[in-house]
């Protein structure tokens, strides 16, 4: 059995979780996917909108989007600082299919630049929220 670590995800508003896992996978900005495991060095990353996916140590996976933020690791302790994350059982799968149609749609008709950047960031988020909790979805 792997050695576990402490895992906290934290938002401005809570903490999302805390808890003792395996290992946990999550995506940085240029850098991929990245996993951590118990020993790992020690490190400082910008994450992207995301999926991230925490192995628990009874062998469950907390599913979590991240839409954004900071990952640190030191010692055994994974954190996460995000404004906003979500576990994958709070969320509103319709809306996000929705907010996913309505973002495809400013991208396929806006010009003005603020309005594509912003419809870029939405579709991301819904993206991560859907990928989240596992629904398929054709963008």
């Amino acid at each position: 059995m792997a050695d576990s670590m402490r895992v906290d995800i934290v938002s401005p508003e809570k903490v999302l979780f805390s808890g003792e896992a395996n290992m946990v996978i999550t995506r940085t900005n240029g850098g991929g996917e990245i996993a951590f495991q118990a020993g790992h060095a020690p490190f400082l990353g910008a994450l992207v909108e995301n999926h991230t996916r925490i192995f628990l140590t009874d062998g469950k996976i907390q599913d979590v989007a991240v839409h954004r933020g900071f990952v640190e690791v030191s010692g055994n302790t994974v954190s996460i600082l995000s404004d906003v994350a979500e576990l994958a059982d709070e969320i509103d799968v319709a809306r996000a299919k929705q907010a996913l149609e309505r973002h495809e749609m400013t991208l396929k008709t806006e010009t003005v630049e603020a309005n594509i950047a912003d419809a870029v960031a939405g579709k991301a988020r819904a993206r991560a929220r859907l990928t989240t909790t596992g629904t398929s979805f054709t963008a």
